[in-house]
C-alpha cells in the first residue's frame, strides 16, 4: 500500500528529463545510483536533532521505493557527528575520501557546519542545503560551495525584535544565547530589529558554552536583572533547561523561542507545556498538531509519511519536520540536474530556485535564491503557544 504523498512527488521527482543531454557524472554517481552524505548529532549535547536525520533518511527510502530520482536510487549516508567539531571533520572526510559522495547535503547545526566548511570549499565539494542559518553560510564570494537552507538567523532575530518593538514597546528584555556564531548572529539580528534605541531595552544578557552541564546560573542572573521578557537563542537541551529553571524560581517573563528550539517534542514537553503557555516563536511551516491544518492535504500526506517511514518519531516535532522539508529541497536540486550529475551542476541547480514550494511550507512562503544570495527564505510568521500547539498570529 502506498501513501498519498507518492502520487504528487512522483510527478515532480521521478520522471526522466526529456531531451537530456549526454550524461555527465561526478563522484558517487552512476546510471543507477546517486551517493550523497551528511552528518547529524545522533549523540552528544544536541542529540535532540537526531529525528531530523532519521526523517531525511526515511524520505529518500520512500523515493527509492518508487523508482528514485530520474531512475537512480539515492544512497544517503547519514553519520553521527556528536555535535563535535573534530568528529564532524572526521566523518565528513570519511564521506568524501572513503565513501566518495557527490555532495554533503543537509548537515544540521552551526557547530558541525562551521567545522567542515573550509575543507569542503577547498575541495570543491557541495555543502548543499545545510540546516543552519548563520551569516557565514550565505557568503558566495568566500564560500561558493556552501548553500544554506535554514532561514537566516539574523532575519529571524530581527523578526523577534520588530515584533517586540511593536507589541511590547516597554519590555525589559533578557537574552540567553549560545556563545558561538549561532547565538551571536541571532543577537545581532535581534538588536537591529529592535531599532535605533532598542538595545537599551536589553537589560541583561547571558551566554553559555556547549560544554556547560546546565544554564541554571545564567537564568538566575537574567532574573535578577528585573527583566520581564526573555529571548532564547539556544539549542534544545539548554532551552528546555532554562524554561524549566525559570519556572522553578517563579520567574514568569514573556518568552520568545528561536525556531530551532520551538519543537514540542524536543523542547517544550521536557520543559513542561504548562511553562510555555503564551510563548512566542517564528514559523515557516504548517504544524501537524494545529487543528487549523487538520484537513490540509499536505499535512495528511506528511502524517502518513511519518507513520510509515519514521514511525518512532512524532509528526508534531518541528525538528523532524525540518528534515522532511530539507529532504524535499535536496531532491528537487538533484532532480533538476537531470543526467548532468556533477558537483558543479548540483551547485548551480541548488542556487537558482525561483519561488519553489515544497510540502508543509506555510502559504506565501516560497524558496528563491540566486548566485548572489544563496539564502532561500525571505519571510517568517510569528506564532504563539496555546494549550498544546503553536497558533499563527495575524500578520
Amino acid at each position: 500500500m502506498r501513501i498519498p504523498i507518492l502520487v504528487g512527488v512522483s510527478a515532480l521527482v521521478f520522471g526522466s528529463v526529456a531531451g537530456a543531454a549526454e550524461k555527465q557524472y561526478g563522484p558517487g554517481v552512476s546510471d543507477t545510483e546517486i551517493k550523497i552524505g551528511q552528518t547529524v548529532p545522533y549523540s552528544g549535547p544536541a542529540s535532540a536533532f537526531s529525528s531530523y536525520g532519521r526523517v531525511m533518511t526515511g524520505y529518500f527510502q520512500m523515493l527509492n521505493e518508487s523508482g528514485g530520482i530520474n531512475g537512480r536510487k539515492v544512497n544517503l549516508i547519514s553519520l553521527d557527528n556528536a555535535f563535535s567539531p573534530p568528529k564532524a571533520i572526521e566523518q565528513t572526510r570519511k564521506l568524501v575520501d572513503d565513501d566518495g559522495v557527490l555532495a554533503e547535503v543537509g548537515t544540521v547545526g552551526t557547530v558541525p557546519n562551521v567545522a567542515v566548511q573550509k575543507y569542503l570549499n577547498q575541495n570543491k565539494v557541495p555543502q548543499v542545503f545545510i540546516s543552519a542559518g548563520g551569516r557565514r553560510f550565505n557568503d558566495p564570494q568566500n564560500f561558493p560551495w556552501t548553500v544554506p537552507f535554514y532561514p537566516p538567523f539574523e532575519m529571524e532575530g530581527a523578526t523577534f525584535g520588530k515584533f517586540i518593538a511593536r507589541k511590547l514597546p516597554n519590555a525589559k528584555i533578557a537574552v540567553l544565547y549560545q556563545n558561538d556564531d549561532y547565538g551571536k548572529d541571532y543577537l545581532t539580528g535581534f538588536k537591529s530589529g529592535l531599532g535605533a534605541d532598542g538595545a537599551a531595552k536589553i537589560v541583561a544578557d547571558a551566554s553559555y558554552e556547549l560544554s556547560y552541564p546546565t544554564v541554571d546560573s545564567e537564568v538566575l542572573k537574567l532574573k535578577a536583572s528585573g527583566a520581564d521578557t526573555i529571548v532564547y537563542f539556544a539549542t534544545p537541551k539548554f532551552a528546555a533547561q532554562a524554561i524549566k529553571k525559570a519556572n522553578e524560581v517563579n520567574w514568569k517573563p514573556a518568552q520568545f523561542l528561536a525556531s530551532p528550539v520551538n519543537s514540542i517534542q524536543g523542547v517544550l514537553m521536557p520543559a513542561g507545556l504548562e511553562n510555555v503557555q503564551g510563548a512566542y516563536t517564528t514559523q515557516f511551516t504548517k504544524q501537524a498538531s494545529d487543528p487549523a491544518w487538520a484537513d490540509d492535504q499536505e499535512v495528511k500526506d506528511y502524517i502518513a509519511f511519518m507513520k510509515k517511514w519514521a514511525p518512532n518519531d512524532s509528526p508534531n516535532d518541528f525538528i523532524a519536520l525540518s528534515g522532511y522539508i530539507n529532504a524535499q529541497a535536496i531532491a528537487k536540486g538533484l532532480q533538476r540536474c537531470g543526467d548532468t550529475l556533477t558537483r558543479e551542476n548540483l551547485l548551480a541547480q541548488a542556487t537558482s530556485f525561483n519561488k519553489e514550494r515544497v510540502g508543509m511550507l506555510l502559504p506565501g512562503i516560497e524558496l528563491s535564491n540566486s548566485k548572489e544570495n544563496f539564502a532561500p527564505y525571505r519571510t517568517l510568521r510569528m506564532a504563539i503557544f496555546e494549550k498544546n500547539s503553536w497558533k499563527l498570529l495575524e500578520e
